[in-house]
């Protein structure tokens, strides 16, 4: 399997997938998928979407079957030696369920559109949320970079306020928030 892809090649894959699509779709990147669409990280290891609409998720998996794609791991679809998507269905990325929809206003930002395809990236505060629920170093890091080229366009008090919310339903709570709390003190 490829090992990275950057935003050139996910727009080649994304512009085939869009000329077979039968419906909308609407993908919203997460993970190292959100840096990279928004030129933040020059690649990403795994390409990696929310699909929260269930009609629209159905609708794609139908595509990508046709396409050639097998399922390769619990949420992750490839084709031959090709890169890896991750498709999470709902509000949900891995283990970590979102409090609001990522399709709600604020809670996305449209990056581009390939026919019936649209692609947008996860708001910058659930994005922090999730990668550092999960907390690598690799997650520190992409964090971090965020934050910093953001600025005080992040307001971190809001960060902080949304990360509790969403960490009352994790089951790791205590784990998540010491995330949070090293995340902040390296800031």
């Amino acid at each position: 399997m490829r090992y990275r892809i950057d935003k050139i090649g996910l727009w080649d894959i994304l512009e085939i997938w869009a000329e077979f699509s039968p419906r909308k779709i609407r993908l919203v990147a997460c993970g190292g998928t959100a840096l990279t669409i928004q030129d933040l990280k020059p690649s990403t290891k795994d390409v990696d979407f929310i699909v929260p609409d269930q009609k629209e998720y159905n609708a794609l998996i139908k595509t990508l079957k046709k396409l050639g794609y097998r399922l390769h791991t619990g949420t992750g679809w490839s084709r031959g030696d090709q890169y890896l998507f991750d498709l999470f269905q709902g509000s949900k990325v891995y283990s970590t369920e979102l409090i609001e929809s990522p399709l709600n206003e604020g809670n996305h930002i449209l990056i581009k559109t390939f026919g019936k395809i649209i692609v947008a990236a996860l708001n910058d505060y659930d994005l922090i949320i999730t990668k550092m629920f999960r907390g690598t170093q690799l997650d520190i890091d992409d964090c971090l970079a965020l934050i910093r080229t953001r600025g005080k366009a992040l307001n971190l008090d809001r960060l902080a306020v949304r990360y509790r919310e969403t960490a009352d339903y994790a089951l790791n709570q205590d784990s998540v928030l010491r995330n949070l709390k090293s995340l902040l003190d390296r800031v």
